[in-house]
């Protein structure tokens, strides 16, 4: 029995348990820090797997690792089970339909990407059993990818550091294996403080906090023209001060994502930003404070583990499609604007989105390329890249086209196609991970890589040392 058949094997014999798992992770719907029926359930899921699990790591109440296991190599498998706020949605609705709202849901696929890992870690486990293999394979419970970055924390506290090679993967519209880098960003609330007044009887004696917000928000606007083309800066004023306009608003706060290819390109621009913040209160004569919520690095790709996945999804290729499944993707996929549906085109090329608009889910496994490819988004994933030789794919879970953080996204978060393409990625990991053990040249020629992208290069936290998770315990009780 071949390597791919036997991982399929393992993987499919377990399959409702996985299915199971997602979807009460996509009911729980628990968004930053706050995952803790989420992580309890993925936690007792291990220990019933014969897992050793050890919860709060890095300051994180809902952060954990499973471990089964001993001594070399050592082996990562990520996991994520954050949902979004604001986007509550019924599974299986064609059209936009919350369940509550103005509640959470699973926009990004978090639950069924922390359940695909999941199959992959509890394949390797059973693996490294039958034939009695040395080696250790650790499920990492990462909460808060969203908002928070759950794994820099965990980075900057170093659990990677005796780790020989990682792997995660993401939900997407296509099946691939990813050979990409990304913005690194860092998150911070900025804080102003004036003194109210009457507005229309003694607006003299006021100082308005909002004003000093606009005028920072224009300031940081004016930047745009003067950073790199990759960067991208992007804000929400979170307190406007009061909803009384006759009152001068005393307090006001806004928070920004500063993003650019490169760690010391970004902490430029958040210094810049905070120029702009600093020269918006002495305008206005008010008082700012400023606090990073979180940051990660920009992703480093690796070429020698991705060749192995790649050659790995290749033998399973995508499972076969039911009507069902594709009378739902159909549906789902009028549901998309016509810009949408140009820019998922672009993505493919003109003669699989004609094919893909008739049959909306990409049943193909993408060739690799060996081109390094640039996305402007962020992921704390690259945290651990920076730290250890890391590899990742997205598959199918989603019908062609669909947007990222989406009701869209959540009402496909529960279809067998999702479930489908959570467990190739499943097997694509589990296979690569235990390529990587059987083959110590593989891991060394990995690392290598890695220090020649690096070239010279440490990682550094973006991070503060006194910045700690916050802790949630007593609001979810």
């Amino acid at each position: 029995m071949s390597l791919t058949e036997k991982i399929s094997q393992i993987i499919e014999s377990k399959r409702s348990l996985f299915t199971s798992v997602s979807d009460q992770i996509w009911e729980f719907a628990e968004t930053r820090f706050e995952e803790f029926h989420s992580a309890d359930l993925l936690c007792q899921t291990l220990i019933s797997e014969g897992f050793s699990v050890t919860r709060g790591v890095a300051g994180l109440e809902t952060g954990f690792i499973g471990s089964f296991g001993k001594g070399s190599p050592i082996i990562a498998i990520l996991g994520e089970f954050d949902a979004l706020a604001g986007l509550s949605q019924q599974a299986g609705s064609k059209s936009f339909n919350p369940v509550s709202v103005n509640g959470n849901g699973h926009g990004c696929g978090h639950n069924l990407l922390g359940v695909g890992a999941l199959s992959a870690a509890i394949a390797v486990k059973e693996y490294l059993e039958e034939n009695q293999l040395a080696g250790t394979v650790r499920y990492y419970g990462c909460p808060a990818e969203e908002s928070g970055y759950g794994k820099t924390f965990m980075a900057r506290d170093g659990l990677f550091k005796d780790v020989d090679v990682a792997f995660s993967w993401h939900p997407a519209t296509v099946n691939a294996v990813m050979n990409s880098t990304s913005n690194a960003v860092i998150h911070a609330d900025f804080k102003f403080f004036g003194r109210s007044a009457h507005a229309g009887a003694a607006p003299h004696l006021g100082r308005s906090a909002l004003d000093a917000v606009e005028l920072m928000n224009v300031g940081v606007n004016y930047m745009r023209e003067h950073m790199v083309d990759e960067a991208r800066i992007h804000y929400a004023v979170t307190n406007t001060g009061g909803l009384a306009p006759n009152v001068v608003q005393s307090e006001a706060e806004v928070t920004y994502l500063i993003r650019a290819p490169k760690p010391d390109q970004v902490r430029d621009l958040f210094e810049r930003v905070v120029d702009c913040a600093r020269g918006a209160a002495l305008m206005t004569q008010t008082k700012m404070e400023f606090n990073i919520q979180g940051s990660c690095h920009n992703l480093i790709p690796n070429l020698t583990l991705e060749k192995v996945m790649q050659q790995h999804m290749q033998e399973f290729g995508f499972p076969s499609l039911t009507d069902s499944s594709i009378d739902f993707a159909q549906a789902m996929y009028a549901t998309l604007t016509e810009e949408e549906k140009q820019s998922a085109a672009v993505a493919v090329g003109k003669d699989m989105a004609r094919r893909l608009a008739e049959r909306p889910i990409a049943d193909y496994i993408v060739p690799f390329s060996g081109k390094v490819s640039f996305m402007s988004g962020s992921t704390d994933v690259a945290d651990v890249s920076w730290n250890v030789p890391t590899a990742q794919c997205v598959t199918s879970t989603w019908a062609f086209g669909t947007p990222f953080h989406t009701w869209q996204v959540v009402a496909q978060g529960k279809e067998e196609y999702a479930h489908d393409a959570m467990l190739l990625a499943g097997k694509a990991i589990a296979c690569t991970a235990i390529s990587a053990i059987e083959n110590p040249d593989l891991i060394e020629s990995a690392k290598r890589e890695l220090t020649e992208t690096l070239d010279g290069e440490t990682y550094e936290s973006l991070i503060p040392l006194e910045l700690v998770p916050p802790k949630m315990m007593l609001a979810n009780k």
